[in-house]
Formats: structure tokens, C-alpha cells, sequence
């Protein structure tokens, strides 16, 4: 027993061995591929679930969507699944379970109704099958992009204080990420443990840029790595990229403004003035209590 114990404690020991000197191979060397390190964090740093109704019913349909689709489609829908943040855990496999079910439901629903003549309501649920899983999807993203961009500025300020107070840029971003919620901690938690694995602060940032259809972010990416390269100071470049992007959200604030304008007044001119005159005329007619017989000489 001694001899078998001994034995087993030094295949254990070599085993051992073996994984330490394959995660010191894996940090130092290896070139992960750019879908590889945000795979492993999209379960720990997303919010997920296991999947709705709608996933499970229609997830045996998913191949099929996807034969449909092809790879120059479904690539662009997992980029735009990345963009969204993968919201719910969404996976390109479930959006083809999705588009599998909603395609079913809303082209069964058409057909009934064109069968009885009721085109229109047929058409809106042709699109409703066609396009409501995309809807979803491009709000997801839209919704992530204003919340990275009102967290930005803020984000900035702090760190450039952190690194201010001595620490380095790695450091200060790990500890004022710590104390962010939302998906900008998100994508640097993402970014970070990239670099944890071997990847490249640089190479890090500019998949971070691709992840986010943000002009913010690719601007404070480029503005980073040009510091970086010019030797500028961090904390003044940090500084500076949070007032460029107030001043930006400013302007396009303004600009927002001044759409609206025409498009209420749009709707006052469509809408409510001739809803004021009908209600005018309708008032002076019944109380000047005019018989409208009499008028056009009838009964």
C-alpha cells in the first residue's frame, strides 16, 4: 500500500507540474484567438439565463435558421449579439430558435387571416415574423450603447484620479472597475482578464472597440493608445478624453433638440389643429341648433 500511495502521489505531483507549467505556457505565449477570451467571460460577466419558452420550443429549429442564414449572415448576427452584450444569454444559437418560432406563429397567423381577406393585419404579422426578433435586438444594442456613454465620463474621472494618486494604469483600472455595475464594467472585466491570459493591453482595447458600436469608446481607445505611444501622461490623457466627451454629448444633445422641433411642430400641424377646428365647428353648429332639414330643404 505504501508503494501504491507513493506512486499515485507522484503521478498527482506530475500532473500538477504539468498544469502550472501549461498556464505559464498559456500566459507568456500563446495568441488566443479574438473569440476565444470573450467566450470564457460571457458566462461570468453577463447577465444569463437558461432560456425562456420560446428558446426550448424552438431550439430543435435552430440548425435549420442557421443553414438558412449562412456564415456571412450569421456572422454579422454575432457580431451584433456581441454589440447587444448578449443580453439574457442570448446566443446566435437562440436567435435562430427565436426567428424559428416567431417566424411559425406570425406566418400561421398571416395565412389564416389572408384567408379571409384581412390583408393588412396579415402583412403586420409577416413583419412582426420577419423582423421582431431583430427589433429586440437592435434596442438591446442601442439600449447598452447609451448606458456605456453616460458611464464613460464619469468612469474617466475617477481613474485619471486613481492613477494621480500613484498607482499604475492596470491596478487603478481593476480597482475602479470593482466598484462599477453595468455593462462598461462589463467590458473592462472582459478586457482585463484578456490580459490576464497573455493577450496584449493593445490588442485587449481594440477588440474592446469592436465589441461596442460606440464613437465613445473607439474614441477613448484611440486617444489611449496614442497617449500610450506619444508618452504622454495617462491621467492628463484620461482628463482630457472625459471633457472631449461631455463636450461631444453636449453637442449632440443640442443637435437632438433642435430635431425635435420640426417634428413637434409636425405633429401639432397634423394633429392637433385639426382636431381644434372639428371640435370648434362641431360646437358652433349645435349651439346655433341649426335644422339641418330646413337648410338643404328636405322633410
Amino acid at each position: 500500500m505504501t508503494l501504491i500511495g507513493l506512486g499515485l502521489a507522484v503521478v498527482l505531483a506530475a500532473a500538477a507540474t504539468g498544469v502550472v507549467y501549461a498556464i505559464g505556457l498559456l500566459r507568456a505565449d500563446a495568441k488566443l484567438p479574438d473569440d476565444l477570451a470573450l467566450a470564457l467571460e460571457v458566462g461570468r460577466t453577463r447577465t444569463t439565463r437558461t432560456g425562456n419558452a420560446i428558446d426550448r420550443v424552438g431550439m430543435r429549429w435552430a440548425p435549420t435558421v442557421l443553414r438558412m442564414m449562412g456564415p456571412a449572415r450569421i456572422a454579422r448576427m454575432r457580431a451584433r449579439i456581441d454589440h447587444a452584450g448578449h443580453p439574457y444569454g442570448l446566443t446566435v444559437e437562440r436567435y435562430a430558435a427565436r426567428r424559428a418560432v416567431y417566424g411559425f406563429l406570425g406566418g400561421l397567423a398571416a395565412l389564416a387571416l389572408f384567408s379571409r381577406g384581412n390583408w393588412f393585419l396579415a402583412l403586420l404579422l409577416l413583419c412582426y415574423a420577419w423582423w421582431w426578433a431583430d427589433l429586440g435586438l437592435w434596442l438591446a444594442v442601442r439600449r447598452r450603447r447609451d448606458d456605456i456613454e453616460r458611464t464613460l465620463p464619469d468612469f474617466l474621472d475617477v481613474l485619471a484620479v486613481v492613477v494621480s494618486a500613484g498607482l499604475g494604469f492596470r491596478q487603478a483600472l481593476e480597482r475602479v472597475n470593482s466598484v462599477y455595475q453595468g455593462p462598461w464594467s462589463d467590458e473592462i472585466r472582459v478586457a482585463l482578464r484578456q490580459m490576464d491570459v497573455g493577450v496584449s493591453r493593445r490588442d485587449a482595447f481594440d477588440q474592446l472597440r469592436k465589441r461596442n458600436r460606440s464613437d465613445q469608446v473607439g474614441q477613448f481607445v484611440t486617444a489611449l493608445q496614442q497617449g500610450e505611444e506619444l508618452g504622454a501622461p495617462i491621467a492628463r490623457t484620461l482628463l482630457q478624453i472625459a471633457t472631449d466627451m461631455r463636450r461631444t454629448e453636449a453637442q449632440n444633445a443640442r443637435r437632438r433638440a433642435a430635431r425635435m422641433v420640426p417634428r413637434a411642430t409636425g405633429v401639432i400641424t397634423l394633429l392637433l389643429v385639426p382636431a381644434t377646428m372639428i371640435l370648434l365647428i362641431a360646437g358652433t353648429v349645435i349651439g346655433s341648433q341649426i335644422h339641418f332639414g330646413d337648410l338643404f330643404g328636405s322633410g
